[in-house]
């Protein structure tokens, strides 16, 4: 008996305990999670639900101290509606509304006119202090709806990666960036407040567990710091400014852990008011969805190849003749001079295409072809943005002599910058290739937070290769670029310019005045913290690649070393 007695107290107190726990979850989301909604149905008369506002999670980005800054939230207000047949004195009642908020006088009036008609809409977007204004005047037939809109607070920054919400059809959806992208995690379909309270726990526990924190929606928290995105992206208008390039572009990622920092491109625009854009295609994100030969940034990777199957060495020479042929096609430097004897380090420091050439034909085409893919390039990174491409690297499929020699120097096959920057990473990161991502956790409603973590680094050559190319990247900046002016006495520099000829639509050829530029580099060399890639295609009033993107490269790298306080590491 004494036994069955204490068996009855121990279920009704788990039961007590689950009871008392349900009731604490709800009262928190209640109070918390949805006080807001509750709190404007209870303004009382003139008040409609509009079951089109589905709540949508926030986007963030994080601040290098890690404070979440909202790149894409939901604003909530109110719409002014009308009820044609009960509107008194149009006249009247429009001045009233004019006088507290601006109303399109062609739409009021011609909605006052349908008299036929139930319920019109005549303004969106009204503030809850203007909609109580209105709701003070107690005007006849005028009715206040609850509204909710995407807001983008920092206008155009990081546009093209957070990407904004529209219609497709009749269904609001995330159309380009993020919001496409993560659109299943940040879409909420349903009113959380009607949830039955045992759902909306067990939900939560399966939130929590989950194995693909991305399955549940919430608020997704990206890697991109404001700060430094700012940067960036005021030093591509001023490429813009400066070059009138057709378009330009640049990433900021940490090496070690493929840390998307900022990406951004020019021209492009403000998500609050995409329908603005002069052209949709700037809709897109040129860094991902674009393909490019790259030209001599290539020239590192081709290098790194040849050292690290043993086929060269640091102290290996060739005889440049300026010009090589092959395949009957001729392949020159830049500027056709023959220099005689060259060692390695001069195939970098001066960019010759006969040097790469060169040195991928000791490492052998199908050894350069293996580590083309070992390096990632003609695959797609994984990064979290809809649409990306997979680089194009067709022209190694055959055993064309033209078409490995080109490679070699990054013409003849076409890669994205982020496949680009990923491969070039590898060498900042003891020879692992990194997984760029952009995403790095998914905050729930229940306030969770999971992190999302990366595919971990793959090895993709030897540290010591990554150590002597960094080194002779290292002399490059030093000695060889703009002749050493950018030179740093406290920090070591890896980098390397590119200058690539633009290709005919159809493959005709190549054009002879139109070239695209491009930059690498990353620091502090021996322990990089941060890799930038920049890019601007057919610039003008410039010829090389030095001359356009090293000051900008330069900009950027202090700006960093300033805002994070990265410690020199000469001395």
């Amino acid at each position: 008996m004494r036994t069955d007695t204490r068996l009855r107290i121990r279920v009704l107190s788990i039961i007590f305990v689950l009871i008392a726990t349900i009731l604490v979850v709800r009262l928190y989301f209640v109070q918390i999670v949805h006080g807001q909604a509750y709190r404007d149905d209870a303004l009382g008369q003139y008040v409609q639900e509009d079951s089109s506002s589905d709540k949508r999670g926030t986007i963030f980005f994080t601040a290098k101290d890690g404070t979440l800054v909202p790149a894409a939230i939901m604003q909530h207000g109110w719409r002014i509606a009308l009820v044609p047949r009960d509107v008194a004195d149009a006249t009247t009642t429009f001045d009233a509304l004019n006088a507290i908020t601006p109303i399109d006088p062609a739409r009021f009036f011609g909605s006052v006119a349908k008299k036929s008609d139930p319920y019109e809409e005549v303004a969106f977007r009204i503030s809850s202090s203007d909609a109580q204004k209105i709701r003070d005047l107690d005007l006849p037939g005028i009715l206040l709806v609850q509204d909710a809109w995407r807001f983008y607070p920092g206008g155009e920054l990081a546009a093209q990666a957070i990407g904004f919400v529209g219609y497709r059809g009749d269904t609001k959806t995330g159309l380009y960036g993020i919001e496409r992208s993560m659109n299943s995690t940040l879409t909420f379909t349903n009113d959380g407040r009607s949830v039955n309270p045992f759902a909306e726990i067990f939900a939560n526990i399966s939130a929590a567990l989950s194995f693909d924190p991305s399955a549940h929606r919430g608020d997704v928290v990206t890697t991109i710091e404001p700060n430094v995105q700012r940067e960036l992206e005021g030093t591509l208008d001023g490429i813009m400014k400066t070059y009138t390039p057709r378009l330009a572009g640049g990433i900021v990622m940490d090496p070690k852990t493929g840390a998307i920092i900022a990406i951004g491109a020019r021209p492009t625009f403000n998500p609050n008011t995409y329908n603005l854009a002069s052209d949709p295609s700037m809709y897109s994100n040129p860094l991902v969805e674009g393909r490019w030969e790259l030209g001599s940034i290539m020239k590192p990777l081709t290098m790194a190849a040849g050292i690290d199957t043993g086929a060269i060495t640091t102290q290996t020479t060739y005889e440049d003749t300026g010009c090589i042929t092959r395949s009957g096609k001729k392949i020159c430097n830049y500027d056709f001079k023959a220099r005689g004897m060259i060692p390695m380090q001069e195939v970098l420091n001066q960019s010759l295409n006969t040097g790469a050439t060169f040195v991928m034909e000791k490492t052998g085409h199908t050894v350069f072809a293996r580590y083309i893919n070992q390096f990632g390039l003609g695959q797609k990174t994984g990064i979290e943005l809809p649409n990306e491409v997979t680089g194009d690297i067709r022209a190694l499929s055959g055993n064309a002599d033209v078409d490995f020699a080109s490679a070699s120097f990054g013409q003849g096959f076409a890669v994205s910058p982020l496949e680009m920057t990923r491969a070039l990473a590898s060498l900042a990161n003891d020879g692992k290739l990194p997984s760029p991502h952009i995403i790095s956790a998914i905050r729930y409603e229940s306030g969770i937070m999971r992190t999302i973590s990366p595919a971990p680094p793959v090895a993709v050559m030897k540290p010591e290769t990554a150590e002597t190319v960094t080194n002779m990247l290292i002399t490059v900046f030093d000695k060889a670029l703009l002749h050493g002016e950018l030179k740093h006495d406290h920090y070591s520099v890896a980098a390397k310019t590119g200058t690539a000829q633009i290709g005919m639509p159809g493959g005709g050829g190549y054009y002879t005045d139109r070239y695209l530029h491009s930059f690498f580099g990353y620091f502090p060399a021996h322990n990089p913290k941060f890799i930038i890639f920049l890019f601007a295609v057919e610039p003008h009033g410039v010829e090389y690649a030095s001359a356009s993107l090293a000051h900008p490269f330069d900009d950027i790298e202090q700006f960093l070393i300033h805002y994070y306080d990265v410690p020199p590491d000469r001395h």
